[in-house]
């Protein structure tokens, strides 16, 4: 039986095999035939935000869709509901629905957090009716995109939630009056409640002990977690392997697949150490420089080897795909301004396309249309003589056996 081997250069724990049989469209095996297999797409979420394809449209997205199979769209409630009653709920369907067809997983982002909130639920009238107003929002939103968006930030950055003080908003106080606990229930229960097919996360910026112990009580208290996001914004310099993978590793103690959800590096000057909010730190211009990206480059490999080689970690979303409107106005895109790539875009393409893609490959069915692929977790498609078609799927650590039906 013949095998396709996927590349000696992904970590062991990514990939899976399977003994494919190939039936033709009467069913019959399709015995002693040419096939090309080749991979359609990762298991492990490569993901970007895709706040650009809202305000923008989907004109230029090959470069973004060449490397990202997850998509984070926006649904801060202050900007998705300015004024009550009126949302973006069509545009945002309409660049979800976009995306899922192009094979994209997307991701809500948040569903509950104290900031970006609407001015008018400030006047909402006390706490009680904020509540009432949030577990409404929640349900609805999620039961509005269920048919396209099944992965959602819950709830976002909780440790400082209920002392937040950057900023008036009806959230921080709800939070202190009621607790953390209080809100990671409301924003997992009602999400479920609308869809009980989605994928939960809860996510910080603070991966301190303080984290562990929220989400520690949230298990406690019998709030079903689905997955820990872990934010990652390095204006001020990669961290380092060690570091981070010692943040990982106090995380993949709760046995749940663990999201490094906002990763960003700078290809510039790099932010001053001394600077405890990144938000604090405003400047007119932050140029790109030659000897800032090839840092950025060599930092975002680095740090993508590491998490790819850790089998706790399931996706990396970086924050940012264009230096145009990137956060804090910061060179933190994988392409410049005027949207030429990085090296930073190079690398990725490498890892992603290259280094851990499993490339396509041409062998001969046996005597029972059988042959082995042994591959990179993912989306597969087998092609045989006379174009038809088949797809399958090989998941990471498993060793299974499928029958396929090509296409006539």
């Amino acid at each position: 039986m013949e095998v396709v081997t996927s590349p000696a250069s992904a970590p062991a724990h990514r990939t899976g095999s399977t003994v494919l049989t190939l039936l033709g469209p009467d069913g019959s095996p399709l015995a002693d035939r040419e096939v090309t297999v080749e991979q359609r797409s990762h298991a492990f979420g490569f993901g970007n935000i895709g706040f650009d394809f809202v305000e923008h449209g989907t004109a230029d997205a090959e470069p973004w869709l060449r490397l990202f199979n997850q998509a984070t769209l926006p649904f801060y409630w202050g900007t998705y509901e300015p004024e009550r009653g009126r949302t973006r709920a069509a545009r945002l369907h309409e660049t979800a629905a976009w995306l899922v067809g192009q094979g994209v997983r997307v991701k809500g982002h948040p569903l509950v957090w104290h900031t970006v909130q609407p001015d008018w639920l400030m006047e909402a009238g006390g706490d009680d009716e904020v509540e009432r107003l949030l577990r409404a929002h929640v349900r609805e939103v999620v039961a509005d995109f269920a048919d396209v968006i099944q992965l959602w930030d819950a709830i976002n950055e909780t440790v400082i939630m209920p002392v937040f003080a950057n900023g008036a908003n009806a959230i921080t106080p709800l939070a202190a009056a009621r607790g953390r606990q209080h809100l990671i229930r409301l924003a997992f229960e009602e999400a479920r409640a609308a869809n009980p097919d989605a994928t939960l996360v809860i996510n910080d910026f603070d991966l301190s002990p303080d984290y562990e112990r929220v989400i520690e009580e949230a298990v406690a208290g019998g709030v079903r977690i689905d997955a820990i996001g872990l934010q990652t914004h390095m204006h001020q310099g990669y961290r380092g392997e060690e570091e981070i993978l010692a943040i990982v590793d106090r995380f993949a103690r709760f046995g749940l697949p663990l999201q490094l959800t906002e990763t960003t590096f700078v290809s510039g000057h790099l932010m001053p150490p001394e600077i405890e909010d990144l938000n604090d730190y405003r400047i007119d211009s932050w140029p790109t420089t030659p000897e800032g990206e090839a840092r950025q480059a060599d930092d975002i490999e680095r740090h993508y080897r590491s998490l790819f080689g850790h089998p706790a970690v399931e996706s990396v979303t970086y924050w940012g795909f264009s230096d145009a409107g990137a956060w804090l106005g910061a060179p933190s895109g994988l392409v410049r301004a005027d949207g030429s790539p990085k090296p930073a875009y190079e690398v990725l393409d490498r890892l992603v396309r290259d280094e851990w893609w499993t490339a396509p490959t041409r062998v001969r069915t046996d005597d029972a249309g059988r042959l082995r692929v042994e591959g990179v977790a993912g989306a597969y498609r087998a092609t045989a003589t006379g174009t038809t078609t088949a797809s399958f799927e090989i998941a990471r650590g498993e060793d299974s056996a499928q029958m396929v039906t090509l296409d006539a």
